[in-house]
């Protein structure tokens, strides 16, 4: 479902990973939200590799700003997320790299978007603004090519 595409639901995104990040602290190195799902490279502090319990609180917290008193089922899942997330621990920088290219190229990928840089929830515009990146990377006619997709 697309629930992200509201304005409230990305506001209350951000905010829930503000409250994760002061919870349990995390460094987001690249993300996008797209209308049903988003990306994020975290880097964690020196031996805490609790990805699952940092994913639950921003699903917690971004469900608690959008529903007040959380709506849940049996298993206590809100229907905005779905349980499991995917995890992989980067190697090195190649393939931090290729992750980091990854996730800003998915909403041209998914066809939102002719260029990576017109996709307003991604971390792109801050590679961008660093010089890492430039403004034209990830324009549909050659990017594609570089995913194999």
């Amino acid at each position: 479902m697309p629930w992200l595409r509201e304005r409230a639901a990305t506001q209350a995104l951000r905010g829930a990973v503000r409250a994760a990040q002061a919870a349990c602290p995390f460094e987001i190195v690249a993300a996008v939200v797209l209308p049903d799902h988003i990306h994020m490279i975290w880097t964690l502090p020196e031996g805490d590799a609790e990805y699952g319990k940092r994913w639950s609180l921003i699903k917690r917290f971004t469900g608690d700003a959008l529903v007040g008193s959380p709506s849940t089922n049996a298993r206590r899942e809100r229907h905005l997320w779905q349980r499991r997330f995917w995890e992989h621990r980067i190697r090195d920088e190649d393939d931090r790299d290729r992750h980091v290219d990854y996730i800003h190229y998915n909403p041209v990928r998914h066809g939102l978007v002719e260029r990576a840089v017109d996709w307003p929830h991604s971390s792109i515009h801050r590679f961008i603004e660093r010089g890492w990146v430039a403004p034209d990377w990830g324009c549909a006619p050659t990017a594609s090519a570089s995913f194999g997709e």
